[in-house]
């Protein structure tokens, strides 16, 4: 379960510092896919990042009852010097592996990927594409009970695509997903339960297509 209570988040800047989100009050229950739906700029992105704790409130508080991911396929936190390889292992090192489950995602994230040599070359030359590969595999490679997604199952070609929906229904199964995507398709299939973002409010919506139809109905 993760509950957010009364929280506030602004960004200050030249132009003034209005609230992106302001007195949200949710509950997420455990075992629920939820899909954050809401036009460009209403704070979808930032409500994500305060739930995966990459991002602090301004006021409130989000507590995590539920071990929760990193955005799924966030490469900036990869170390450019570093190869592929490098930065996947020194991942699975800090979080807690013996050498066996350190080999073992390794070996998932370069199959997952599918970069070929180019596994064992530094970041810094790989193309954002191919660091959201390795990214994202890393992102599958660890068992979470909710894994946070921006738009990842955006990345690579058709095939690619249909890979990551693919793991990611395999990973619904056992753990819960909390996603943004512009991608009505994607929220209908891989989500149950919908958080409309308006004006700097959430509005909790059981049914997906209930969130999806008021956003419709609203914009």
């Amino acid at each position: 379960m993760i509950e957010i209570k009364n929280l506030y988040k602004r960004y200050h800047n030249h132009h003034g510092s209005n609230w992106v989100l302001k007195d949200i009050n949710l509950t997420i229950p455990n075992g629920v896919s939820v899909g954050l739906i809401g036009r460009n700029g209403a704070g979808k992105s930032t409500l994500l990042r305060l739930i995966a704790g990459m991002d602090t409130p301004e006021r409130g508080e989000v507590i995590r009852h539920s071990k929760v991911s990193w955005p799924v396929g966030l490469s900036g936190g990869m170390q450019g010097s570093m190869t592929g390889r490098q930065n996947v292992k020194f991942v699975a090192r800090v979080q807690g592996g013996n050498d066996k489950e350190i080999q073992r995602v390794i070996d998932f994230v370069e199959d997952f990927a599918e970069i070929g040599d180019a596994f064992d070359e530094p970041v810094k030359t790989y193309s954002s594409g191919m660091k959201s590969r390795v990214s994202f595999g890393l992102s599958l490679a660890f068992d979470f009970d909710v894994y946070i997604s921006d738009e990842a199952t955006a990345v690579g070609d058709r095939a690619f695509k249909a890979k990551a929906q693919k793991i990611f229904k395999e990973k619904i199964g056992k753990s819960s997903l909390i996603m943004v995507s512009h991608s009505e398709g994607i929220l209908r299939d891989l989500c149950e339960s919908g958080v409309y973002i308006k004006d700097g409010e959430a509005f909790w919506f059981d049914s997906i297509d209930d969130a999806i139809k008021m956003y419709h109905d609203s914009e």
